[in-house]
């Protein structure tokens, strides 16, 4: 069994954290995780999907800020636990009213509603129902002071907000989670299937060679994106279905990279070796021959994963990816790109910012994995 040995992996590690564009790469990808795993308890907006429909503050640009007065909902909302908010958020159990001025008199608010920049409207509410903290003293006074402090807010939207008056930040946030996501799933799939398909093909040759050879030009052949558009109309639009529509048509490039290094490796002496002790063909390829080729199966995993992103954000931005209200980033370039030529460019530049960095950061990491393991000296 010729294994890759402690040394060699601590030496490659050495030659990736010389690679200052790969060590760069690699930190981009740290913060998206920590991002995405915990986007809800970062978020401003920890609603589900971070979907607070503001419509009054609709397509504001970055730095906006406004006063909110917090009124309770009619109906009781479950304050969930830390990992169940950390998974799908906390609904907001409180009503946001943007206002421009407010003033009480005895337990009622009276506040000009803010409509947009030059129209208000007066209106009248109690307060006494909408104060959440315990009260100590029942003196009209008094409420009103904890109503003051605790249910009129200074909200800053510090990337502005889209035309339904949701907080972009917080969507911005949100949405990594599902780009990571589906980067993962496409390379855990494409992983999957490309590697049993290619080491078939590489290590019994022959017939099966042939027949997986085959269905890998036909696969070929066809364009990815139109490959993902027949998948993807054929389960159907969502969530679930990007992810398998992304991963069944990525593992094409994976299976002739593994049938080529397979192909390569059956030849030495250790597989040799491995057989004359009367081994059998799964443990040789899977315990001899695929941990040997490691190296290049990372860096074909790295690029995967890009591409994975470019692809979802580009299906979710023409309507058949992630459906709304989830934040895909795609699918908030597609809601504000009438913006790029308008008042404010950055509702769509964001997304398109955010899918550039990461895409960027797997492809930097891809080519440092590529030099540190010395992938073209072992291919």
């Amino acid at each position: 069994m010729n294994e890759v040995s402690p040394s060699f992996e601590k030496a490659a590690w050495q030659r990736l954290k010389k690679n200052k564009a790969a060590m760069a790469g690699l930190i981009l990808i740290v913060i998206a995780i920590f991002i995405s795993v915990f986007g809800y308890w970062i978020a401003p907006d920890a609603s589900p999907f971070a979907n607070r429909m503001i419509l009054e503050t609709g397509g504001r640009k970055p730095g906006f800020q406004q006063k909110f007065l917090l009124f309770k909902r009619d109906r009781n909302v479950a304050e969930k636990s830390f990992f169940s908010r950390l998974l799908n958020g906390q609904e907001d159990a409180y009503e946001y009213i943007p206002v421009r001025n407010v003033a009480f008199h005895m337990d009622t608010v009276i506040y000009e509603k803010y409509i947009d920049e030059e129209v208000y409207e007066t209106e009248r509410r109690s307060f006494i129902n909408s104060i959440y903290i315990p009260l100590t003293d029942t003196g009209v006074q008094s409420l009103q002071q904890q109503f003051k402090a605790h249910n009129i807010i200074i909200k800053k939207f510090y990337l502005g907000t889209d035309k339904y008056g949701r907080d972009m930040l917080s969507r911005l946030i949100i949405g990594t989670r599902v780009s990571l996501s589906v980067g993962l799933i496409t390379v855990i799939i494409s992983l999957t299937v490309g590697i049993l398909l290619g080491a078939l093909a590489g290590y019994f040759r022959g017939v099966t060679d042939e027949v997986i050879m085959w269905l890998i030009n036909i696969i070929w052949s066809i364009p990815t994106l139109l490959l993902v558009f027949a998948v993807t109309l054929l389960l159907g639009k969502g969530f679930w279905q990007v992810f398998i529509a992304v991963g069944l048509t990525m593992w094409v490039n994976v299976a002739r990279l593994v049938r080529g290094q397979v192909l390569a490796a059956r030849q030495l002496q250790y597989v040799e070796a491995a057989r004359a002790l009367g081994f059998s063909d799964v443990r040789i390829i899977a315990y001899h021959i695929l941990p040997n080729i490691l190296g290049p199966i990372l860096v074909i995993a790295a690029s995967n994963f890009a591409s994975a992103i470019v692809i979802e954000a580009g299906l979710s931005f023409l309507g058949i990816g992630v459906q709304p209200p989830q934040p895909s980033w795609g699918l908030m370039i597609k809601e504000n790109y009438n913006f790029i030529i308008t008042q404010n460019p950055m509702l769509a530049l964001a997304p398109g910012f955010a899918i550039m960095l990461l895409v960027m950061a797997f492809n930097l990491l891809g080519n440092g994995l590529r030099d540190a393991l010395n992938v073209r000296g072992r291919i």
